[in-house]
């Protein structure tokens, strides 16, 4: 686990929260909104991509949240995507640029990046999976160098419900980026693929035996994508998911992320595939 702070450590309690300034907010759809945070002088969130922080408002409550920001970008700042769904995330969406929030942490272990070093990597994200995936698609980006063959899939219900727009058309822009896109539904003007994310990974064409995978979408998106993935040669150890919905109180206290004898939160919330394999609770 890491700490917030990195020059002087003020407190040490996990249970302490830091506070941080909404400095900039974008709405990317009805529901998701894009929060830049700013620490106070001196603090830095100091994550790994995958990890995630406990958010909270004076009065309102709690809920864990992923990070969306690349670690190498950070610099006394760090950036969330927030669905509004719940009490907190609400109240979270109401808030304007200078209003004060709290965060915990970062908690848990997220992608193993060091495992990704000369590998070809497929991210595939479904809706909000991306948010917690933009952290490690942005630092593989920022080193481009050390990795192989980078291709991303996205899928979304509607053109309308695609996140982070304009990265999306940067990488699509790269050429040392594959980026395929589809969506469930079209709206009038869309052109590109329609259909399930399972429809894209034809497009893909890189050797099984060199190439890693990380997932992040509904739980139900992950069995049809698994199925794809294993048919096609790629290793369980080699296929990373994460499972950032299961989180909760963020340190093993509250038991709501447990799967069988894994508490996700301490263990993940990012898995290999190889880890969960037989947990019915897990891909059910």
């Amino acid at each position: 686990m890491t700490t917030l702070l990195r020059e002087t450590l003020t407190h040490s309690s996990i249970y302490m929260p830091t506070p941080a300034r909404i400095v900039e907010v974008e709405q990317f759809t009805e529901v998701e909104k894009w929060f830049h945070l700013e620490l106070p002088s001196g603090f830095t969130i100091d994550h790994k991509p995958g990890q995630f922080v406990e958010v909270s408002i004076l009065g309102i409550g709690e809920a864990p949240i992923s990070i969306c920001s690349s670690p190498a970008r950070s610099n006394g700042s760090f950036e969330l995507c927030v669905r509004r769904v719940g009490k907190l995330t609400d109240a979270l969406h109401r808030l304007d640029v200078g209003s004060m929030i709290a965060v915990r942490g970062p908690f848990g272990h997220g992608f193993p990046i060091d495992r990704f070093h000369g590998k070809d990597i497929i991210f595939i994200a479904g809706g909000l999976g991306l948010a917690p995936l933009r952290s490690l698609i942005t630092e593989v980006l920022d080193e481009r160098g050390k990795y192989g063959r980078v291709a991303l899939l996205y899928g979304a219900r509607t053109p309308n419900d695609f996140l982070f727009p304009a990265d999306l058309a940067a990488w699509a822009d790269r050429e040392d980026v594959e980026c395929h896109v589809t969506v469930d539904r079209p709206t009038e003007g869309w052109d590109g693929p329609v259909g399930v994310i399972t429809t894209l990974l034809p497009k893909v064409k890189f050797p099984a035996r060199n190439t890693v995978v990380a997932i992040v979408g509904p739980p139900v998106m992950y069995r049809f994508v698994l199925d794809e993935l294993l048919a096609a040669g790629i290793a369980e150890g080699n296929i990373w998911l994460s499972f950032e919905r299961q989180m909760k109180c963020g340190v093993g206290k509250c038991g709501h992320c447990q799967m069988h004898h894994i508490y996700t939160c301490q263990q993940g919330p990012v898995l290999s595939y190889a880890e969960v394999k037989n947990l019915e609770e897990a891909l059910s």
